[in-house]
């Protein structure tokens, strides 16, 4: 995901074996204050720690944030993943943090990826039955065509890609430069309806590409969202090849909290953030301000108040206004108007243990009696999660497995805010009779569901950022603020990260790379620096920093 807006290889920085830098040796043991232990709160103290700091993380609820896992009880495996549940092969620098961590994964079964043995498509009442996308009718290929046109078309698409496939930072570069000014304040919608290859095309086709969309599925959810969020998905592959954890996403941060370190300054062989922390991490943060010494203090929900000499703040930013009593001299007027722009999706899940995957099941035509499926119906998008290692899994096909019932976004996730969960499954469960009317998918059903909405979870509000139209100025501020050379002395040592800071709201990249961009500003604040021959994405600020728009 080499990000258009800030090109700079995450992945190289990580494989180097001369590391993230170094900090003066009388800073070794400085303590720094991490809020909020998702994935880039957990990179970002991990990865302090190998400096020879001391992170301390406060969390509010669990480790995790929005790589949330939860098991169906007694059932060993069955594990629903209520945030980030597919990952991109293009994800280099989380993929770094797997291969670290040894962790297992397996093809994420999406509509029509090469590992989903079927999907079915059911718009206005009418169902398709495809194995691959040329068992389709033409209409979708239609559709389909008329997306790429209006990718080139619109925004040098074939262009950008080739440049990113051959890591041509220049040319990304100047490509993007063209496209933000050109693009910000157009909605994916417009840019949609605008293009000359839908425009010729009845309002049914784009009708259709919002309710089918690409790669996982349907995007009518986003067509109010700025075109720029929906390109920098497309050009980086973020929407392509996806995988599943083996044993839930929120493992992967849990694993890095218990990830030993070996030879690092300060820290003793074998020392851990779990051991850091004696096990558990700080309590939520109810105040952050800094006090008359100008070190930070954080006070957390138990009355206890602690000093730092800097701050990494990686939960949701609404939470620095609508949560935590922040002292609003930290942050520059437009860098909070930035934070309070930002626009958060709402999203749903609901899952439903089953006793064996009955998808494998065939009919007499030869078809599975049940497949990934997409429809206009509430539901939305339902998923087939087999156990083991998946669909090609023979072990699998008699142990218990899980259905997705829906995923849904924004109005659609709205939908089912206020049911319950037993409501929430009984009208899922109605929607898919009506398409596959000759399976008891009830009849399978084991225990309890597990469901989420994530805009009624308190310390999130949303499942994550997705900019507007005219949104790309708060966002560079936000993305920015790691490079703090130029800030007045008021404003430096506290640090954004999270993936609503990054470029790619919702993928955990983001959360990964933005976690590494405050390492660097922490590095950097308290003294240090990068090795000479691996400069940190500040040192690589000037050459590629987001462009600039006119104020």
């Amino acid at each position: 995901m080499l990000v258009p807006d800030f090109p700079f290889p995450y992945d190289d920085l990580l494989a180097s074996p001369a590391g993230l830098g170094s900090v003066p040796a009388d800073r070794h043991g400085t303590e720094v204050a991490v809020v909020g232990a998702g994935m880039s709160g957990l990179v970002t103290a991990y990865e302090l720690m190998k400096l020879g700091l001391r992170p301390v993380i406060y969390e509010a609820q669990e480790i995790g944030g929005r790589l949330r896992s939860q098991q169906f009880p007694g059932v060993e495996g069955a594990i629903a993943d209520l945030g980030g549940m597919r990952f991109p092969a293009s994800s280099k620098a989380f993929q770094h943090y797997l291969d670290l961590l040894d962790v297992e994964t397996a093809p994420f079964p999406n509509p029509l990826a090469p590992g989903t043995p079927s999907t079915v498509i059911e718009l206005g009442g009418r169902k398709h039955y495809a194995e691959t996308a040329d068992d389709l009718p033409d209409l979708f290929a239609e559709v389909s065509r008329a997306w790429n046109a209006a990718l080139d078309e619109g925004a040098e698409n074939e262009a950008m890609t080739a440049a990113i496939r051959r890591r041509d930072l220049a040319a990304i570069k100047e490509i993007w430069n063209r496209s933000v000014p050109r693009l910000d304040e157009q909605s994916f919608y417009s840019f949609v309806a605008a293009s000359e290859a839908f425009s010729a095309l009845p309002f049914a086709h784009r009708e259709i590409f919002g309710q089918v969309g690409f790669g996982t599925g349907g995007w009518d959810t986003d067509f109010p969202n700025s075109i720029l969020e929906i390109l920098r998905v497309v050009h980086t592959a973020a929407d392509d090849q996806h995988r599943r954890i083996l044993g839930g996403a929120q493992s992967v941060p849990l694993r890095l909290w218990r990830q030993p370190v070996y030879g690092v300054p300060y820290h003793a062989d074998g020392t851990s953030l779990e051991s850091l922390h004696g096990g558990a991490t700080r309590p939520g943060v109810r105040r952050i301000r800094r006090g008359e010494d100008g070190r930070f203090q954080v006070l957390d929900r138990w009355g206890t108040e602690r000093s730092f000499e800097s701050v990494v703040v990686t939960c949701q930013s609404w939470l620095l206004s609508a949560g935590i009593d922040t002292d609003e001299d930290l942050f520059s007027h437009d860098l909070w108007m930035a934070m309070e722009r930002s626009h958060y999706m709402q999203a749903s899940k609901t899952f439903v243990l089953v006793d064996r995957p009955f998808w494998r099941d065939v009919d007499a035509d030869g078809r599975h009696v049940m497949s990934t499926t997409l429809t206009d119906r509430m539901t939305r998008g339902t998923y087939l999660l087999d156990g083991g290692t998946g669909a090609d899994d023979p072990d699998a096909a008699d142990a218990p497995a899980m259905i997705c019932l829906s995923y849904t976004w924004n109005d659609d996730a709205l939908k089912w805010l206020v049911m319950p969960p037993e409501e929430r499954v009984r009208l899922m469960l109605h929607s898919l009779q009506k398409i596959y009317p000759d399976v008891d998918i009830a009849s399978h059903v084991l225990g309890e569901p597990i469901t989420v909405s994530w805009e009624a979870e308190k310390n999130f509000m949303g499942a994550f950022r997705g900019n507007l139209p005219g949104h790309y100025r708060y966002q560079r501020r936000l993305f920015t603020h790691f490079v703090q050379d130029d800030l007045p002395a008021e404003h430096r040592g506290i640090f954004l990260a999270g993936d609503d800071i990054s470029w790619t709201p919702g993928w955990v990249e983001g959360a990964v790379t933005t976690g590494l961009n405050a390492v660097w500003g922490v590095v950097n604040h308290l003294g240090g620096s990068s090795a000479s021959d691996n400069p940190g994405p500040g040192d690589r600020f000037e050459e590629l920093q987001p462009v600039r728009l006119p104020e």
